[in-house]
């Protein structure tokens, strides 16, 4: 991780240095009154795009190697922690079964003190030389005079090698299961690491087919939103010639209109002589005329603004999709270094973990803790 750290450092050293430096020369092309240039300076903006794709190019790679990193580190993990448990279960059941079969309550030399059946296998003082009452204090029996010493040494030597033999079964078998579920943890973990990397495959997959349909949708509606306006656009011109055409070739607009006033007054008229409206009337006809005009540019002002404020909002969600991206880039960035080095943590502590372990495990023997009782048993 060091070596790629470096790297990435010097690059990043170096980008930095080439803008600088295409910076100062922009500069001097700029201030530079024989050279200056009115206008775009394209050749500034292709090195700047040129440097956004390097840019990219090399973030991307980085993402992927520290993502592969990262794979490799937790399977590893994986790895290092089913073995573990592997080892406490072993361990445990090694321990369970010594203490069920050679440390049994019956073999204590303190259980005649608490044994329920003691009543019952009250006996005489001594019966034989074998006789477990006859202790150190009652003087009755020393080691080395009993009279089965040749059967028993016999018998002990018997029982030691045949615990030898049980020991290295025991420890031929346990080699073997362990190797046994090392391979099937290994192939159970590359069968998992397929599955994932399909459903993240079908994941992908599934989301660029959603975007695509979202976005032809979205096309769609927006011909189909031009259509109908150009369309309501057109009918509305059509309406308004029509309308006008009628009025001009109209009797409305072609004859006098006062000889259809009533003798009962001026707001009267004649029905059948009619012929037309006063200029009067005809101005307060345009002037809501003029209204509707007004009227409907100012209901198009306020579609158009709104339009454009949708645009805005569009653009600013865009803009918080994107920063929301790259905070959550620079988190995942800094809990991959953090998990680098938590791993870093449990590796060192599994070594010394099993350094510890192994000591235990040799100070431990069954063989030792079985000559210990065969110490305390002869005493």
């Amino acid at each position: 991780m060091s070596g790629v750290g470096v790297q990435r450092d010097l690059r990043e050293a170096a980008a930095l240095e080439r803008r600088r430096q295409r910076e100062l020369q922009r500069q001097s092309r700029i201030f530079n009154a024989r050279l200056r240039t009115i206008g775009v300076d394209k050749d500034a903006l292709d090195a700047q795009v040129k440097d956004r794709k390097i840019q990219e190019a090399t973030e991307k790679a980085r993402n992927e190697e520290l993502a592969n990193e990262m794979k490799q580190n937790d399977k590893m993990m994986c790895m290092l922690e089913e073995r573990q448990k592997y080892n406490i279960r072993t361990m445990n059941k090694a321990i369970s079964d010594f203490q069920k079969n050679f440390q049994k309550p019956e073999t204590r030399r303190e259980f005649d003190l608490s044994d329920p059946q003691a009543l019952k296998k009250d006996r005489p003082a001594r019966l034989s030389d074998n006789d477990p009452r006859c202790t150190v204090s009652g003087l009755q029996k020393f080691v080395g005079e009993d009279l089965n010493y040749a059967q028993r040494m016999k018998f002990q030597k018997e029982q030691l090698r045949e615990w030898s033999l049980q020991q290295q079964r025991d420890s031929k078998n346990a080699l073997a299961d362990k190797k046994f579920l090392d391979d099937l943890h290994d192939k159970n973990r590359i069968e998992l690491d397929r599955k994932t990397v399909e459903q993240q495959r079908i994941e992908e997959e599934t989301r660029r087919a959603v975007c695509a349909a979202t976005k032809d949708f979205n096309r769609s509606q927006a011909a189909e939103l031009a259509e109908r306006k150009k369309l309501a656009k057109c009918q509305k011109m059509k309406d308004d010639m029509d309308e006008i055409s009628s009025l001009l070739q109209g009797n409305l607009l072609s004859e006098n209109p006062e000889q259809a006033i009533s003798s009962f007054g001026t707001h009267r008229v004649i029905t059948d002589r009619w012929k037309g409206m006063s200029q009067d009337q005809l101005m307060a006809i345009r002037s809501f005329q003029q209204q509707q005009v007004l009227e409907n540019l100012r209901l198009k002002e306020e579609e158009r603004q709104r339009d454009a404020e949708w645009d805005r909002q569009s653009l600013q969600a865009a803009r918080a999709q994107l920063i929301l991206e790259r905070h959550q880039e620079r988190q995942n960035r800094e809990r991959r270094q953090a998990l680098d080095s938590i791993n870093a943590q449990l590796s060192h502590e599994q070594k010394s973990k099993n350094i510890y372990l192994k000591e235990e495990e040799y100070s431990n023997c069954p063989t030792s803790q079985y000559y210990a009782q065969f110490n305390t048993t002869s005493r």
